[in-house]
């Protein structure tokens, strides 16, 4: 056998092809897309498994430069921080506050689960815990970045579980959503309101209302990117201020978030500069895009293989969980009508996979039985950026409980 150790530039040749392999079978193969597979999953486990296969033939083994992943992975948090407007927020009344407490009570009861679980399945609590609110909530992204954390701390193997469990989370996320919505507006005989709503005034409401440059220019692309990299450089280094003070672990992304939520609210007070949020949605998508194949091609599954069986079990047992906290108490608490049937299937989706789930299954259902749109209004806002209010600090206090 021999080995083959690649740069950090051929790492990133090969992240690319892996992505774009990844984008070219979702766009084939109708499965991945029914249940939102992200590209990057696709090329990147196809990778785990080729190498996988190579080493237990004995062939070769690969190692990756990998070190441009904690600045991917900061750059997409920065950026989704920038596209937080807390004067959304007032749109979504009583009921998005509502479905943002149930998202907190959820987030916090993933979590305990996990230390439940870690117990019966003999496993570290903190390898445990990477199956709970980080990779259910909070999905691909946080599973890397937090797990990136902890191994930090010495718990091998955190990210590879976490990434694991949150691409079974989202395949069962997706799979899930509707048939539980279809057996509640069924039961209940439920029906849309009578009231005709435009889905475009919806959209546009989740839309910044600054304006954005309709040509990219290197004044405009520079100008964005110095935002972005400023708001990195402070919340890095009031993250290490916090550590230093407090003893408390805070990743980076969580300090970097918060100043770039912070530039965005008085920003759009102060009118300093125009967010082309059209140019931003295209780097964080890069970013991620990057972060997440890098992530899921380094993955070694040879010596991640002793641990599916408790991801598998804490996994099934979010969904059971997820299922009776849905259709018990949120169902009921959210007004037990057809408006609140649509938002089950929409937290279910994110609330095991992502954003892009929760809409999936709520465009699925709305196929069938009519358009909500309170439902457009309210997950999308929770899911894309008030439910980190909640998420954060939780796996925050779980990973300093369980350190």
């Amino acid at each position: 056998m021999f080995s083959i150790e690649l740069d950090i530039i051929s790492t990133l040749i090969l992240a690319i092809i892996l992505f774009l392999i990844g984008s070219i079978i979702k766009s084939k193969v109708k499965f991945f897309n029914r249940f939102c597979i992200p590209s990057p999953v696709i090329g990147g486990l196809l990778f785990c498994f080729l190498t996988l296969f190579l080493n237990l033939i004995n062939i070769c083994t690969i190692s990756m430069n990998t070190s441009l992943m904690p600045y991917f992975m900061t750059f997409f948090f920065t950026i989704l921080g920038l596209g937080v407007s807390i004067a959304l927020v007032k749109k979504g009344g009583k009921l998005l506050f509502k479905y943002w407490i149930l998202c907190g009570i959820l987030a916090y009861c993933q979590n305990f689960i996990t230390i439940i679980l870690s117990k019966f399945t003999d496993i570290h609590p903190l390898l445990a815990l990477m199956c709970g609110t980080i990779s259910m909530e909070c999905g691909h992204g946080c599973a890397a970045a937090f797990g990136t954390t902890i191994e930090n701390l010495g718990v091998k193997g955190a990210c590879s579980v976490g990434i694991t469990a949150a691409t079974l989370g989202i395949i069962l996320g997706g799979i899930i959503g509707g048939p539980v919505a279809k057996f509640l507006i069924d039961k209940y005989n439920l029906k849309p309101s009578v009231k005709v709503y435009t889905q475009n005034v919806t959209k546009k409401q989740l839309i910044s209302i600054s304006k954005s440059y309709s040509n990219l220019t290197p004044f405009l692309f520079f100008e964005q990117a110095l935002i972005i990299l400023l708001c990195v450089s402070i919340g890095e280094f009031i993250t290490n201020v916090f550590f230093n003070i407090s003893s408390i672990i805070l990743p980076n992304v969580v300090g970097c978030m918060f100043i770039a939520v912070l530039f965005k609210n008085i920003n759009d007070k102060a009118n300093w500069i125009n967010l082309d949020f059209k140019l931003l949605d295209f780097l964080g998508e890069l970013s991620l895009g990057m972060f997440l194949t890098m992530a899921l091609m380094s993955i070694d599954l040879l010596k991640l293989s002793n641990l599916f069986g408790p991801i598998i079990i804490i996994v099934l047992s979010q969904v059971l969980f997820i299922i009776l906290f849905a259709t018990l108490i949120c169902f009921k608490v959210l007004g037990k009508n057809f408006d609140a049937a649509i938002i089950v299937s929409g937290l279910i989706g994110h609330g095991l996979g992502a954003t892009p789930n929760a809409l999936a299954n709520m465009h699925s259902v709305s196929e069938k039985y009519g358009y909500s749109e309170k439902a457009f209004l309210v997950v999308p806002l929770v899911g894309a950026f008030l439910l980190d209010l909640f998420t954060m600090p939780c796996i925050i206090l779980f990973i300093n409980l369980l350190s």
